[in-house]
């Protein structure tokens, strides 16, 4: 462990050009008086560390004494630099050897090009989770992760959409993080699968090695299993008339549904525009949000659905006006 905490202590060093023995201690987790033994340790190795006094002062170690990262060029230093998001690699359990493999590219960077690394730090980060999308806990996935890497086969737990308990064994193939949410790859049966890591409820890794396709390519699995996804969404689009007001702020929540087409203004300042949802329950549901701001032209079941539920509306609000103020819920339709 020694070992391996000189390395670090030099190469925060050449990171950071200097840093003073509390900031090392805290950054090793070690106290002050084990970061001075083991300066005495790299000064009697031959390693040119020395203190400055005063403020600003702090253990340095020479410009000349570095190793420089050579082969790598500007685009390619700026690709390794914007890190996968930190929130994925917490649940993986990667975060602080993500943070010591910074460390150590950094350190091995001459002086301009770790300015220029720097800067790249400070002005791009990437964050993969949408607005209006909470992280799952997913306590399977360290276990997983380690299956994976040994090439283990796996038993788990899982609880489907019904919340039933199914019990499967399989060979894990892969992770894939779709925004803040993990989904296990894998071959059961001879068929791929994918199961979100949330769901699994318990993770035995086994004795047994993992039999991997020779001819597996996780990434064009991904991308074939989400097309075929989203192809066999449900598709209801209706066409609207929309106040310029509400046009301002027309949005649709999801990732699934959207804005086809926008129209020009009309005389009296409405718009007629294109929508795409999924189903005519969340069509009328979203139509009714806009009140007298939205009117549905197309298709004419969804017109009719929605005067039926904005009566329905009306119907309830009247009993709360009842000369008795009594209560009285109306069905929905």
């Amino acid at each position: 462990m020694r070992a391996d905490r000189l390395l670090s202590i030099l190469l925060l060093l050449q990171s950071n050009q200097r840093m003073t023995a509390t900031a090392l201690a805290r950054r090793l987790e070690v106290s002050p008086r084990t970061v001075q033994r083991d300066m005495e340790a790299l000064s009697l190795a031959g390693v040119p560390v020395y203190a400055e006094r005063g403020a600003g002062g702090g253990w340095v170690l020479p410009e000349s004494f570095r190793t420089d990262l050579t082969g790598l060029t500007g685009t390619e230093l700026q690709a390794l630099l914007v890190a996968t998001p930190a929130r994925l690699l917490s649940d993986l359990g990667l975060a602080k050897a993500s943070d010591s493999a910074l460390v150590k590219l950094l350190a091995s960077l001459p002086a301009v090009a770790r300015r220029d690394a720097d800067l790249m730090r400070q002005r791009i980060l990437v964050d993969g989770a949408g607005w209006h999308q909470a992280p799952d806990a997913v306590p399977a996935l360290e276990l997983l992760h380690e299956a994976l890497w040994l090439e283990r086969a796996v038993r788990i737990v899982y609880a489907r959409r019904d919340d039933e308990a199914i019990e499967r064994h399989m060979d894990p193939l892969g992770l894939v993080a779709k925004g803040r949410l993990w989904y296990l790859v894998a071959a059961v049966g001879g068929e791929f699968r994918t199961y979100r890591v949330s769901r699994i409820q318990q993770v035995e890794v086994l004795a047994l090695p993992a039999e991997r396709p020779p001819d597996f390519d996780l990434a064009a699995f991904w991308a074939a299993s989400s097309a075929q996804f989203v192809a066999n969404l449900p598709r209801f689009p209706i066409t609207v008339r929309v106040h310029a007001e509400a046009a301002r702020r027309l949005w649709i929540p999801g990732a699934y549904a959207r804005i086809e087409r926008i129209g020009p203004p009309e005389p009296d300042d409405w718009h007629t525009a294109d929508l795409l949802l999924q189903t005519e329950d969340e069509a009328c549901s979203y139509v009714l949000g806009f009140g007298n701001r939205m009117q549905v032209l197309e298709p004419a079941s969804l017109r009719m659905l929605v005067r039926r539920r904005a009566a329905e509306i009306t119907a309830l609000y009247d009993t709360l006006d009842a000369p008795t103020g009594a209560f009285r819920a109306v069905p929905p339709s």
